[in-house]
């Protein structure tokens, strides 16, 4: 028989391997489904590329691959019989057959269930199987391989100990740290860098408190690297990323070091500029707090939970719970919103086939795959079925906490999820809590990046706002458009409807406190959802306005409004903030948000009739202290990296050549610069001295704009344009990357290798607007044909689906907890026409919904009729 089996195999064994340090074995959950070892038809598990396969999807593997051995998986569990003599449990009985380094599906009673596990090769197509372990029958490499691929750890539990949070060393410079006693005061709020004024990917310098922005990442976002230049100018080697700060710590950086760090001093480190980081309030996963005042918290999880009411559980389509990773529940709400809405249902469910089919050999790694994996989990109803009504007789016969443990919804795990969309991201990579709002509009970021030619199911959110800007000396007015996909309500406590109770109430709390007596029961602020939307509309003063028809810097004033109004409209209520001494606070209200709701009113005009537009003119250039003296000679020879240079000219190329492509590549290094070399080697002038593009050249500008965003139809600066088009970038191409990053050159650059099909995408919407009808639902305040091009029918324009402002909610997101770095998020849902709440992995009918007490709110578009 061991001739036999070593026979049987011989063909296979080039594509048997054994696992190396670094290989990741997926023997926990099927790379396109849930299914585990404890599912009916076990997992399969290639003994080539170790991915998992439930039944259902193995030959889809064989037949795309050719390989033809996988290892399937199976764990048994039953209940273990009680003992005759008192009745309790005997002990666990594992007969030497537990051998899966697996976390267990089931929410099991270990010592009410036992377990056992069941392993064997099994040969494509004929389905030849042979149990396992069989030393002496199995050739040696074989034997190897199985017992590597059995004792591996679980792909995800190999992970957790090497991710970045456990790889934090103590930076060495955190004992010894050297603060100027300069005076800085870091301000709550309103941070800008203090170099381009970006407002977001700020860090704060430990050693004299200087707030820049970070590096600029893959997508486009993040920041102009300030943060970095201002290390190599100063060797100031630590810096805290500002919007991280908790009372567990921070995330540190250290230039000098190169990596995340630990700082065990930061407490010290941030109070010296003003940050008492010690008194933050805390709040935990599951509810339980550690600070001495639960009671309007613990009323919070209470109402937003819908504690003490019996509720119903749902079974079937569309009533599948989410576990808990561990602070997860800001992914699973925005996970199971996303999926009531037909476009993304329809994009990667209705595509399940397609989508599998042509997924790449690592479908753990495919976005599209993954979207689809958790939608059909989520919709089929496959893992959420009722108990048989056997079961629920067995249940009121025997103990009853046994069969209620066995029977209760365990809901899907999203972990092969999480680990793709968060990948590289430092925040959605820990294990920390996060804010559900940030993640929404990363998922959202995701699927535009992925769904290039093809079907877009984002586009339901994106809208066009219009800012109008005036000049306050002038009166003279400038409209601009930007996209959006979520609009922010303030929640301005001077509109409460009870203000005489919240006045009574603070009385009442200082007196108690001057007394050393127990705080009154505390009062939320009751604020009508008509005063957030006024306070959104109310023109806002805009800071560092730059007039140009004054030529200088003026009072301005911005309001805005709807150009167009999304399919399904995400509203944000803004109950996160920071008092004056750091503590996160979280706004004690409630809002009257309406189950309707009517914008139309909010439908932008555009220019009017009387009032005249600002010329389009830039700010002046405004050079730096020590250098504007010598302003001409900058003009005249540029910036050049003048040791890149030299490292090429060794090379033997010509020193004007040299210059010109370390210019032309924007500073970025000898190995640019030499790529630039070789594609401009034939050209008539290539060694001819550099000539620079003017830099007068007055063209569209956003200086009137405060954020100095790219807004639609300005043209990026043309001596940019001519960098990226000399590296033999198509024009169009690289104004389309330029437009999208905010003119920052290096992150154009990288903008264009992530994204080759611009070119395709852009020729598909010129003929799609061929076939779109030719109306300005723009213009028209009281046109609502929907289009899904942008208003003024440019098919470059950003595609959005313009209709009425009509809404009905249907979804709302609500966090329980001080912050949104802690505490717990659940959901909302409207379906078949009753509310639903989903409560990670339990899915029941709400009785209250608390619709007042919500975070992030979705309604979708009434029709017109």
């Amino acid at each position: 028989m061991a001739a036999d089996l070593g026979e049987l195999l011989v063909p296979y064994m080039p594509t048997i391997r054994v696992p190396r340090t670094g290989d990741r074995v997926f023997k926990s959950e099927c790379a396109f489904s849930f299914d585990s070892p404890e599912s009916e038809g076990g997992l399969y598990v290639c003994m080539n590329t170790f991915l998992g396969f439930g039944r259902e999807h193995v030959e889809r593997h064989y037949r795309k691959t050719g390989q033809s051995v996988y290892m399937h998986l199976k764990r048994h569990v039953k209940e273990k019989a009680t003992g005759a003599a008192g009745g309790g449990a005997i002990p666990r009985r594992r007969n030497g057959k537990v051998f899966l380094d697996l976390e267990l599906n089931r929410d099991f009673n270990g010592e009410d269930y036992e377990y056992e596990d069941e392993a064997k090769l099994v040969i494509f197509p004929d389905h030849f199987e042979i149990p396992l372990p069989n030393i002496e029958e199995l050739p040696a490499l074989v034997t190897i391989a199985c017992d590597a691929v059995l004792n591996a750890p679980s792909a995800y539990k190999k992970q957790e100990p090497e991710s970045w949070e456990e790889e934090i060393q103590v930076s060495r410079h955190a004992r010894s740290l050297r603060q100027l006693d300069n005076g800085v005061r870091i301000p709550p709020s309103g941070w800008k860098c203090q170099k381009c004024e970006m407002r977001e990917n700020l860090w704060l310098n430990l050693t004299d408190g200087a707030v820049l922005c970070g590096k600029w990442f893959f997508d486009g976002s993040g920041g102009n690297g300030h943060a970095l230049e201002h290390y190599r100018e100063t060797n100031y080697p630590l810096a805290v990323k500002l919007d991280t700060i908790t009372p567990d710590g921070a995330d540190i950086y250290s230039f000098e070091e190169e990596e995340a760090v630990l700082d065990p001093h930061v407490s010290e480190h941030l109070s010296h500029f003003g940050i008492d980081m010690l008194q933050m309030q805390k709040g935990t996963e599951n509810g339980h707090h550690t600070d001495n005042k639960p009671r309007p918290r613990v009323s919070e999880w209470e109402v937003i939970q819908e504690s003490g009411m019996k509720l119903k559980e749902v079974y079937g389509s569309g009533y599948t719970g989410i576990k808990n990773l561990g602070s997860s529940c800001y992914l699973s709400t925005v996970m199971q919103v996303l999926f009531s809405i037909p476009d993304f249902q329809r994009m990667y469910v209705g595509n399940l086939q397609r989508i599998f089919d042509y997924s790449p050999l690592d479908p753990t790694q495919d976005f599209a795959t993954q979207m689809a994996k958790l939608g059909h989990g989520l919709l089929s109803g496959q893992y959420s079925k009722p108990p048989m009504k056997s079961e629920l007789i067995e249940q009121v016969m025997k103990e009853e906490y046994k069969v209620l443990n066995w029977h209760q919804q365990k809901g899907i795990s999203a972990r092969m999820l999480k680990a793709l969309v968060s990948r590289g991201h430092p925040e959605f990579s820990s294990n920390r809590q996060q804010d559900a709002h940030e993640f929404l509009l990363h998922m959202i970021n995701l699927v535009e990046r992925n769904s290039a030619g093809s079907e877009n199911p984002s586009d339901v959110f994106r809208f066009l706002v219009e800012e109008r800007v005036q000049c306050c000396q002038t009166r003279r007015v400038r409209y601009t458009q930007r996209v959006d996909y979520c609009i922010q309500l303030p929640a301005p406590f001077e509109a409460a409807s009870n203000r005489e109770e919240l006045l009574a109430y603070e009385v009442k709390r200082k007196e108690a406190e001057e007394n050393m007596r127990p705080p009154p029961e505390p009062v939320r602020a009751r604020i009508p959802f008509t005063a957030c939307l006024q306070a959104f509309t109310e023109p806002e003063n805009v800071p560092d306005f730059w007039s140009s028809a004054l030529q200088a810097k003026s009072a301005g004033v911005k309001t805005s409004r709807f150009a167009s109004f999304p399919e399904y409209l995400v509203v944000q209520i803004k109950k996160f903030t920071f008092g004056v001494d750091w503590v996160p606070k979280k706004l004690d209200v409630v809002i009257d948000v309406p189950d309707f709701l009517d914008l139309n009113r909010l439908r932008a005009t555009g220019l009017q009739a009387g009032e005249e537009e600002l010329p389009d003119l830039m700010p002046p250039i405004v050079l730096p202290e020590d250098t504007r003296d010598n302003s001409m000679s900058s003009l005249d020879s540029p910036e050049i990296d003048e040791a890149a240079v030299m490292q090429l000219a060794e090379m033997g190329f010509p020193l004007e050549a040299c210059r010109k492509a370390v210019y032309y590549t924007g500073n970025m290094g000898p190995e640019m610069a030499f790529n630039w070399i070789i594609a401009h080697m034939e050209e008539p002038d290539f060694a001819e001295p550099l000539t620079l593009p003017s830099m007068i050249d007055p063209g569209p500008s956003a200086g009137d704009s405060p954020t100095g965003a790219a807004l639609l139809g300005n043209s990026p600066p043309e001596e940019s344009i001519a960098i990226l088009t000399s590296m033999g970038f198509p024009r169009t191409h690289s104004i389309h990357a330029l437009k999208a990053t905010n003119n920052n050159l290096e992150r154009a650059l990288d903008w264009i290798f992530t994204h080759p099909e611009e070119e395709e995408e852009s020729d598909a919407l010129s003929d799609m607007a061929d076939t779109e009808p030719n109306d300005n639902a723009f213009s028209n305040a009281n046109s609502h044909s929907d289009s899904t091009l942008s208003p003024d029918g440019d098919a470059s324009g950003p595609r959005v689906k313009d209709g009425p402002g009509r809404y009905e909610l249907f979804a709302f997101i609500s966090h329980m907890g001080a912050s949104t770095m802690s505490g717990h998020y659940v959901c909302h849902i409207k379906k078949e026409g009753r509310w639903v709440i989903y409560n990670d992995h339990k899915v029941c009918l709400s009785e209250r919904p608390p619709k007042d007490l919500g975070y992030v709110y979705f309604y979708h578009r009434l029709s017109s009729s």
